[in-house]
């Protein structure tokens, strides 16, 4: 790192001095700068602002970010020591953010009781009109003046280009990030902030608070996931591996806990048939568990109601469960219970007290718990580890904002007041309260184990619950199935502005997708019960599919129709492939989803609307290659379609899907899509080779299930025969115009190594 006193750089000056590697620091009279190959940081001394543009070309992103202090610059950052401590502006290596963060200094006698703080305030160069560009973050897609604020992270973007800035939240550690963006003279302003609800700031002390990046993107998508990156990075974030799930709750029949023969019936029944094809948990819910009710469900988290669907106690289902290569699921409710309850009477203290001294009680979650209370923390240990006992190895915890101690504001999409901070100081009066509820989540982590998934619920009660990043392994990330009103569209508006948090950070689970029938095609009650016409069936699992979400059934299963398991059959299990939303800066609910995984490449086409209508899209803009030429297969209709080149159209049905496998032209045979999976070879299809007029791959089949591959390129060839294992039978289908299709049957579950020789015509 070299000093030295220099103009400050602008265009191609700036450009150049960026070619250097890693970060470095300029000095002038007025300015310190430093860079990295991304980004460049300029911090002025006289307006006491600082400002980043992007390092290749110096265009600025970021003006007048105001920072009042001594600035002075440290190897790879530049400090400002301010009258409330010193602000840290920070590049790192080569990554495309600034890293902002405050250590916040007490220098009274008397401890410091810090409720929020804004970090920062700054505008935004995107070289567009404000009224042209659009925010993104937990409460959709807005203009930035009417965007209601947004927890963990907000983008900016432009959505002709998809050029913006990300800013979000690193760290959550004691407190709740949140995001605000405003119009003023007709420039797009963010304000960084955090909610502590309680931070004690010691006599004479200083305190780290939250990391804040920033950055800016060629295509803002790929920012977003930069940054769930980072938060994977920081938090060492393993996720285990996601179960598609049954979960009793919805259930037409044996609903909310189920019971013990009905769950066993569908334990069996999913053993049997979803097994092969990537199933994996049974999940029982509220109603299992005994004590009355005061406000909300029954908070008798260790016993099972004695009258109760499970009189036989949980073990013994369980066991049943494992023994059929199953994962076993129980749900509760783990930081709220009932002050009013006659067993809670003489522990008044376990409760979190509000402001007026009267206990922490929520709507329908309950009295909050301190967290931070030895006794309390010894009943969530002792309950995590008698589940544990029971054979329980999936725990969907609801309520998790009761951790926190502020209030239920369901359906919370947007900023909304919840009174974070309106109580009385903890047992442990150092704790914050965001701190509080982290470590009632790591306390129950330690007791469990590590072999037992967390599946968290929900952030639509009140977003605080974001904060549980690192700490679970799936989140619900909106309301139950048509809270809002919105149907089969409930779960994809939340599932797509978070979709790059999906994998990284946690595996976003929308709720259940509908495949139960209904009468009629289209039913203005279907929203209300949950039936769902055949394709609306298709719409929804479809886009959990391909969106590689949390894919969760709560139909009756043993009743379904053929039609509708098989649904659930070629949507699980999750895949691991790259997918983002093509237009989630033109729509609040993305229509077109592009799947890849080299050589595959699956749009996902979701009509939303009621009525028919048509989707369209340049290929460039869609993630192709607008030069070259494509075949295209269509999963549901099984049937292909003509060849595309510099753009593609299709007509939907209302509420419908199109699930389309594109494949570029090679001049010569090639799998464009399989049968086995909505992927269409993703999942299944590995090894593929064109030699010498040999088509062949490995294929992974599921045993009794006649597995299809659909192979186009073929004008000018012709097949003349196929090759597999002598104990697996292999056929050649009637070929259509350019295409071919072969058939694979196996009686048993296992890869088939396949080959096909053509002729050239």
């Amino acid at each position: 790192m070299t000093h030295r006193p220099h103009r400050l750089p602008t265009g191609l000056a700036l450009a150049g001095l960026l070619a250097a590697a890693g970060p470095a620091a300029i000095l002038t009279a007025a300015t310190l700068e430093i860079h990295n190959r991304a980004i460049s940081l300029q911090y002025d001394q006289e307006t006491k602002s600082f400002s980043l543009a992007d390092g290749p070309t110096g265009r600025p992103f970021l003006t007048e970010g105001r920072i009042e202090g001594d600035a002075r610059v440290r190897g790879s950052r530049i400090e400002v020591t301010g009258p409330d401590g010193v602000t840290t502006l920070e590049l790192r290596g080569d990554e495309p953010f600034l890293f902002l963060t405050r250590s916040l200094r007490n220098t009274g006698p008397e401890p410091r009781d810090v409720r929020q703080h804004t970090l920062a305030e700054f505008n935004l160069d995107l070289g567009r009109p404000a009224g042209e560009l659009r925010t993104l973050g937990t409460a959709g897609l807005t203009t930035p003046d009417q965007n209601p604020g947004s927890y963990l992270f907000l983008t900016c973007a432009d959505p002709a280009t998809r050029r913006g800035v990300v800013a979000g939240w690193l760290t959550e550690d004691r407190g709740s990030g949140v995001l605000f963006s405003k119009v003023r003279d007709g420039r797009v302003s963010f304000e960084a902030r955090i909610d502590h609800g309680h931070l004690l700031l010691p006599p004479h002390s200083t305190t780290p608070l939250e990391t804040l990046v920033v950055g800016c993107f060629a295509d803002a998508r790929l920012g977003e996931e930069r940054y769930a990156d980072l938060i994977k990075q920081h938090y060492h974030i393993r996720l285990r591996p996601q179960p598609p799930v049954y979960c009793t709750w919805y259930s037409e029949k044996h609903g909310q806990a189920g019971d013990e023969k009905s769950t066993l019936e569908l334990a069996r029944f999913a053993a049997r048939e979803l097994s092969p094809y990537g199933f994996g948990c049974v999940q029982i819910d509220d109603e299992w568990q005994d004590s009355p009710k005061f406000n909300g469900p029954r908070r008798g988290f260790d016993r099972v109601r004695p009258d109760g669907p499970y009189a036989h106690g949980i073990a013994p289902v369980a066991e049943e469960v494992s023994r059929l290569g199953l994962t076993f699921g129980l749900w509760w409710l783990p930081f709220g219970r009932n002050y009013q309850d006659p067993e809670y009477q003489d522990r008044q203290d376990w409760f979190v007290k509000r402001a007026d001294g009267k206990p922490f009680d929520t709507s329908w979650g309950g009295t909050c718990l301190d967290l931070t209370h030895p006794e309390v923390q010894a009943q969530l240990a002792r309950i995590a580890k008698l589940y544990r006992s029971w054979g329980v190895k999936y725990y969907k915890m609801d309520g998790l904002w009761t951790g926190t101690a502020s209030e239920q504001i369901y359906v919370n999409d947007g900023y909304k007041e919840d009174h974070l901070g309106n109580n009385r100081p903890f047992h442990d009066p150092r704790v914050s309260n965001i701190e509080s509820y982290r470590n009632g989540l790591k306390l129950l982590r330690r007791a469990a184990g590590d072999d037992v998934f967390f599946s968290g619920c929900c952030v639509a009660q009140n977003m605080r619950e974001l904060t549980a990043i690192g700490l679970v392994d799936s989140m619900r990330i909106g309301p139950d199935y048509n809270a809002d009103g919105q149907g089969i569209r409930t779960g994809p508006l939340r599932g797509s502005r978070l979709y790059f948090l999906n994998g990284r950070v946690w595996w976003n689970d929308p709720d259940p997708a509908k495949l139960g029938a209904s009468d009629a095609k289209s039913s203005a009650d279907d929203a209300a019960t949950g039936a769902a016409s055949l394709d609306q069936a298709r719409l929804g699992a479809s886009w959990v599919a391909i969106a590689g979400q949390f894919f969760l059934a709560s139909d009756w299963l043993p009743d379904l129709p053929p039609e509708r398991l098989d649904i659930m059959k070629r949507c699980i299990p999750a895949h691991q492939a790259t997918v983002r939303p093509v237009d989630c800066f033109d729509t609040p609910l993305p229509r077109i989803w592009l799947l890849e995984a080299a050589p595959h490449q699956v749009l996902g086409l979701y009509n939303w609307d009621k009525s028919a209508g048509t989707i369209a899209c340049d290929a460039a803009r869609a993630g192709l290659d607008g030069a070259k030429t494509y075949h295209a297969f269509d999963f549901w209709e099984r049937r292909p379609l003509p060849d595309f080149k510099g753009a593609f159209s299709y007509d939907l049905r209302g509420q419908s899907c199109r699930v389309i496998a594109v494949r570029p032209s090679e001049g010569h045979p090639v799998i464009v899509s399989t049968s086995r999976h909505v992927t269409q070879g993703v999942m299944d299809l590995s090894d593929e080779e064109w030699k010498r007029g040999t088509l062949s791959a490995t294929s992974r089949v599921v045993g009794g299930d006649p597995y299809e591959v659909r192979i186009a390129g073929m004008h000018g060839w012709r097949a003349t025969s196929v090759r597999a294992p002598h104990d697996v039978a292999i056929k050649l289908l009637p070929a259509g115009e350019g295409w071919q299709r072969l058939v694979i049957e196996s009686t048993t579950s296992r890869p088939v190594k396949w080959s096909m020789e053509c002729r050239g015509q």
